[in-house]
């Protein structure tokens, strides 16, 4: 009663075919959501960039006025920033269910107030408004003195 077994050689089309016959598993991507986060906001002379974030820094959502297609100097006005802060909070807003935020603003331009009045427009509650704009500590080193 002893049979006997061959063994054969695996070559690449068979390993291709055990391969494509596995079954394969496919896990339904599950759809985060976070109500509460960040908004950073760089408000500079010449471009606004507006990232939604969650409590960790990780980002969500993003975008700027040169990537909504202000060109120029157009790129630096109030509503170039309104316009990006809008974008992004729609996007942010649909894809994670974002309710409230915290702003850290950045910079002296003036899109600063034009994307957080925009923000409370689109429905985002703004909890707080954190000023972090770099503050020299002493400056640069002052222009040699004058010899009369």
């Amino acid at each position: 009663m002893t049979e006997k077994t061959t063994t054969e050689p695996v070559t690449k089309d068979k390993a291709a075919e055990v391969v494509a016959s596995a079954p394969t598993s496919k896990r339904k991507k599950v759809k985060r959501t976070v109500t509460a986060g960040q908004v950073h906001i760089l408000a500079t002379f010449n471009n606004t960039l507006v990232a939604f974030t969650d409590t960790k820094g990780a980002v969500l959502a993003s975008s700027s006025a040169g990537a909504c297609g202000f060109r120029g100097s157009k790129k630096g006005t109030a509503y170039a920033a309104q316009v990006a802060s809008d974008k992004a909070g729609q996007l942010a807003k649909q894809a994670y269910g974002l309710q409230k935020v915290t702003a850290y603003v950045k910079g002296i331009g003036l899109g600063r107030d034009a994307a957080i009045r925009s923000l409370q427009t689109l429905g985002i509650q703004v909890d707080s408004l954190i000023d972090v704009t770099g503050v020299p500590h002493g400056g640069v080193r002052p222009r040699k003195a004058r010899r009369v």
